[in-house]
């Protein structure tokens, strides 16, 4: 599945591997260092006007401007849809 992070940005749901505050990334000398180095290899992805949250992936970090909350949200969503039956068949012969 997808998940839209806001910025005409789309990435796949199993790629991520964290949801981080904006601000919590200056907090952290590890975090600072990880970005930069991600800067410096031109795989940061998005706005750095308005930030406010950043996924990590794999091999992109991403900025948006939508919340952590409003992410998550999203993801759960995204998490609830794929686990649902699929009672497409039954609706058609009916």
């Amino acid at each position: 599945m997808f998940i839209h992070i806001g910025n005409g940005n789309v990435i796949r749901s199993q790629d991520v591997i964290a949801i981080i505050d904006y601000h919590f990334i200056s907090s952290s000398t590890i975090m600072e260092e990880m970005v930069n180095a991600t800067k410096k290899q031109k795989k940061l992805i998005g706005p750095t006007v308005d930030t406010k949250s950043v996924m990590i992936t794999k091999d992109i970090i991403y900025y948006s401007t939508l919340s952590v909350s409003t992410l998550k949200k999203r993801a759960s969503m995204i998490s609830t849809i794929s686990k649902l039956d699929d009672f497409s068949d039954e609706v058609e012969e009916a």
